[in-house]
Order: C-alpha cells, then structure tokens, then sequence
C-alpha cells in the first residue's frame, strides 16, 4: 500500500477520485500520471511513447507488473482447471479458491506498482491502454504456455462457454462484474474505505462470484480471461459474451458506487454541475 502525507493509505490504483471537489490525486505508486502531466520541453527527452502514451521508467515497470501479474492469473487459474479436467483432485471449490487467491496475492504484491488491474474491464475505468495490451498479450502466452505442457491435442479445458444460453450468461457476467467493480471503486477509490484489506475483498468477491456463477458462464469477469485461451484453442462460441458482459458490468459498477460515494456538496449543486457539463 502507497502510504499518503495525511497517513491515510490507498491500494495503488491508478487515481483516488475526490468528489468533493472535483480533482483527481495522483497515487504515489503511479508516475505514469506525473509522465502525462508533465510538459515535453521539462522531459528533456526521456519520456517514451507507449501505445500512444508518455511512458516514464516508472510506467514500464508498472506495465512490466501488469504483465507478470496477469500472467501468473491466467496460468494458475486456467492451469487448475486443466488439472482438474484431467484427474478431478482439485474439485471445482478448489478451482474457484485458486482464482481468488491468486488475485488476492497479485493485489498485495504488485498494487503498489501497477495498481494490480489484472482485467481490462477494470483498466478502462482508468484510462490506460496500455495496460490492456499487456494484459492481452501475458494471457495468450499463458494459455499457450499451458497448451503446450498439457499436450497439444487436449482441448484448452479453461476456454468459457455457456453452459446454458448466450443471453442467460451474457446478464451473469454482467452482474458479477457489476459488484466485482463495484467492490474495487470501493477499496480503490474511497478513502474512507481501509485500503490495506483491498486484497481480501477483491479475491473473495471472485472467489464468491466464481462459486456460483462457475457452473453456469464459467465466471470470466475478465474480457483477457477468456480471449486468450480462445484464440490459443481456436475457440470462439460466444466470446462476444465475455467481452461486452464484462465491460459493460465494469461501466455500471463503477457508476453505482459513484453514485453512493460521500459527498458535501447539496442535491442542487449537484444537479445544476451535472447540467453544465451537459
């Protein structure tokens, strides 16, 4: 945990959001935010672009973490299920305890770098693309990675399909990203909420969503989830569902707890500031 001047403490996310008063804190755990504010001619050329974006020595270490975080998700998650399909000793609570765990190590060990977004639904919320390659790119290699160790001819058991129809798990990743979301703004976002526990709370909500909602949609949460394993098995029935599920979830999240977030400002403030920026 980055720790602030005013001893409070955030998790490393990308911006603490204060509505209060309308302005965004950096994290101290972000120079990325310092590498966009700062003006080219004070730079003396050591920014880079990446995907577009000013990168500072800071941003590719948090981009490097992104990397081996979602790495290491995607090949212990989708690894058990492998492991799973082909002897039954992991059983499917255990499946669904390796997700969450390994979110909530991920959190603890690289959130005071990257922010540990591990899931581009989270980072769009945050406006860093570049953050989403990466997350792409470590899922594929890890599903390839897995393919190749569990022989070529296994079928990539980790690939999410629906069980049931489109629509029935399209509403079920909605939700579950809806209150992963929600629960991440909470932890991420609110200083009032204890920081130091955003680990716990993120991996338990997938822990818990992965429990029920395994069975059904395979509980992606995470568009990179499931297209990495899709595109390294050539399989692609529904993954329009854990694309647009996800994202849209992540939206309506993020919205909801914006909506619960204290403020002191009265209703009419609110309303007439809503209606200049329209």
């Amino acid at each position: 945990m980055a720790r602030r001047e005013d001893d409070s403490y955030t998790n490393g996310s990308v911006f603490e959001v204060s509505v209060e008063d309308g302005r965004k804190d950096k994290s101290d755990a972000h120079a990325y935010a310092d590498a966009v504010q700062q003006p080219a001619d004070e730079a003396d050329g050591d920014i880079d672009a990446v995907c577009g974006m000013p990168a500072s020595v800071s941003f590719i270490q948090q981009l490097i973490a992104e990397f081996l975080a979602t790495f290491f998700l995607i090949f212990a998650g989708c690894g058990v299920i492998t492991v799973n399909d082909k002897n039954g000793m992991a059983t499917f609570p255990g499946v669904a305890v390796v997700w969450g765990m390994t979110v909530m190590a991920m959190i603890y060990a690289v959130g005071h770098v990257s922010g540990a977004h591990i899931n581009p639904a989270v980072t769009v919320g945050f406006a860093v693309p570049a953050y989403m390659v990466v997350q792409l790119v470590a899922a594929t290699i890890a599903s390839l990675i897995l393919r190749l160790m569990f022989d070529r001819q296994h079928e990539v058991a980790a690939v999410t399909v629906p069980v049931g129809s489109n629509i029935q798990s399209l509403v079920l990743e909605f939700i579950i990203t809806f209150y992963l979301m929600f629960v991440i703004m909470a932890v991420a976002t609110d200083d009032r909420a204890v920081g130091q526990m955003a680990g716990l709370a993120v991996g338990g909500t997938i822990m818990l969503n992965a429990l029920f909602a395994g069975p059904v949609s395979g509980a992606s949460m995470n568009p990179v989830r499931s297209i990495g394993p899709a595109m390294v098995g050539s399989k692609y029935t529904a993954l329009w569902v854990y694309i647009f599920g996800p994202f849209a979830g992540a939206a309506a999240g993020a919205w909801a707890y914006n909506l619960i977030r204290h403020t002191d400002k009265t209703l009419a403030e609110i309303t007439k500031s809503t209606s200049r920026t329209n």
